[in-house]
């Protein structure tokens, strides 16, 4: 189940990069930042929160511990 939810979060965030809706606009965020940019800034930074989720809940351990040899 948790595979099923990173892909699709994973495929939606594919799709929200591409942000075609901020290609025309050349309004400032804060008064210097174009729109993209600042759309791409705020992007990231969800982007690094949820694969840092995904590392902390979905990581596999049983893996690691097979790898190091502990049972």
């Amino acid at each position: 189940m948790k595979n099923k939810i990173i892909i699709a979060v994973f495929i939606l965030f594919a799709v929200l990069h591409q942000d075609f809706w901020n290609w025309d606009n050349s309004n400032l965020v804060f008064g210097f930042m174009p729109s993209g940019l600042a759309y791409h800034a705020g992007f990231s930074l969800v982007a690094v929160i949820f694969w840092s989720l995904v590392i902390k809940f979905a990581w596999p351990t049983e893996l690691e511990e097979w790898a190091d040899g502990k049972d």
